[in-house]
């Protein structure tokens, strides 16, 4: 996909996002000069569209520090906005590096079950392959018939090798052998799906401290990212996973997914400041390319509907 077509789908994904915000703040810059009522209404607005209250504060911070001479302009408002989102999303902006030696690169990849976990991981497969890496797919949510049998689906779709167990087997024996085989045949990257069972949460701690327990044994940098999956979609309730899967497994990136399904996109900037966790990636779409790593300032831009022709 070419850079054009990338940043016209990442404002066309962060629409209702960028709407929700300009109808939230519709009205409150009509106003001649930014005293401290109109700024607590800005920053509340700010909040009621998901970026959280940091970001808001900060976001009225500045701007209580702007003149506007000719009075309020939306354009440069929402300007302002996106460079104080970009100066958030900058330092999380990280892609997955494929960097491990001796390979394979093991990444687990954890979320609540619909959260997009299953198409999340073909997408990163696809991702990796147009980096001409080798990939291969392992099924450690072995608890659901149909978590084998959709990420099955998709690694044909994608083209990839997959690994899986019996139903009901053990996880980490299904990891075992996509280490052992990755290995042997010279594959760059294991994705290794896992259970997204939130409601015993011992049970999945055990099962994926035993999956690092059995990774460690034969290579004792894996897993080398345990990625978070969240859906936009739920808005502040991602921030509650972040918080749960960190501590259940230890996670050390987040991907976000459905961000063009939702006027809740804000999240993103406040996952970004609340915890300061890589953000390896966004999906704003169905098709198999839709999932990208992010340009932080297009992506605030995106956010807050600016065009970036504003005067400041």
């Amino acid at each position: 996909m070419s850079e054009t077509g990338w940043l016209d789908r990442l404002r066309g994904g962060f629409k209702k996002t960028s709407d929700r915000l300009g109808d939230n703040l519709a009205g409150l810059l009509t106003k001649s000069t930014l005293d401290a009522e109109t700024l607590d209404e800005i920053e509340e607005a700010l909040i009621a569209s998901d970026l959280g209250p940091a970001a808001a504060a900060r976001v009225r911070a500045r701007l209580a520090t702007e003149r506007f001479e000719r009075g309020l302009d939306e354009a440069a408002v929402r300007e302002i906005v996106a460079q104080e989102l970009a100066k958030i999303l900058a330092p999380v902006a990280k892609p997955l590096e494929i960097e491990a030696f001796p390979r394979p690169q093991v990444i687990l990849v954890v979320g609540v079950n619909g959260s997009g976990k299953t198409t999340t991981i073909a997408k990163l497969a696809n991702l990796f392959l147009e980096q001409d890496y080798g990939v291969l797919l392992a099924a450690g949510d072995t608890f659901r018939a149909a978590a084998i049998g959709q990420l099955k689906t998709w690694a044909d779709r994608v083209g990839v090798p997959m690994i899986a167990g019996p139903e009901g087997g053990d996880p980490s024996a299904v990891v075992f052998d996509g280490v052992k085989r990755a290995t042997a045949e010279g594959i760059d990257v294991l994705i290794v799906d896992t259970a997204g069972r939130l409601q015993n949460k011992k049970g999945l701690m055990d099962e994926l401290a035993k999956i690092r327990r059995v990774l460690g044994r034969l290579n004792p940098a894996a897993p080398h990212d345990v990625v978070l999956v969240l859906d936009a979609t739920t808005g502040q309730n991602a921030l509650s996973q972040i918080e749960v899967f960190k501590e259940v497994a230890g996670v050390t990136g987040l991907i976000m997914t459905k961000l063009d399904g939702t006027a809740r996109g804000g999240v993103l900037v406040a996952a970004a400041e609340r915890y300061g966790l890589p953000i390896h990636a966004i999906g704003i779409g169905e098709r198999i390319d839709d999932l990208r790593p992010f340009d932080p300032l297009d992506t605030a831009r995106a956010i807050a509907g600016a065009t970036g022709e504003s005067r400041t």
